[in-house]
C-alpha cells in the first residue's frame, strides 16, 4: 500500500476515534446531566413527604392536645361543680349554727 493511502487511513482512523471520543463524552455529559435531574426530583420528592409528614404529626399534635385539654377543662367543672355544692352545704350550715347561736343567745338573755 503507498504510503499516501496509509497516511490517509490513518488520518481516518484519527478521525473516527476522535469522532468516538466526543460522542462518548457528549453521551457521558447527557447521562450526568440526567443524573443530576434525577437527583433533584428525589430531593424535591423527599422534601414533599417530608413536608406532608410534619403537618400529619402537626395535625395528630394538634388533635391530641386539643383531647387533653377537653379532658382538663371537664375534669375542672366537675371539680368546680363539687366545691359549688360543698360551698352550698357549709352555708346551709353555717346558716343552722347561726340561727342556733341566735336563739341560744335569745334564750340565754330571757
Amino acid at each position: 500500500m503507498p504510503r499516501p493511502e496509509v497516511l490517509e487511513r490513518i488520518k481516518t482512523a484519527e478521525n473516527e476515534a476522535d469522532d468516538i471520543v466526543a460522542e462518548a463524552e457528549a453521551d457521558r455529559e447527557e447521562r450526568i446531566a440526567e443524573a443530576r435531574r434525577e437527583a433533584e426530583e428525589i430531593r424535591q420528592q423527599a422534601e414533599e413527604e417530608a413536608r406532608e409528614y410534619e403537618e400529619e404529626r402537626l395535625d395528630d399534635a394538634r388533635s391530641d392536645i386539643e383531647e387533653e385539654r377537653a379532658e382538663i377543662l371537664e375534669r375542672g367543672e366537675r371539680a368546680r361543680k363539687e366545691l359549688v355544692e360543698d360551698a352550698q352545704d357549709n352555708a346551709d350550715e353555717a346558716v343552722e349554727y347561726a340561727i342556733e347561736q341566735f336563739e341560744e343567745a335569745v334564750h340565754a338573755q330571757t
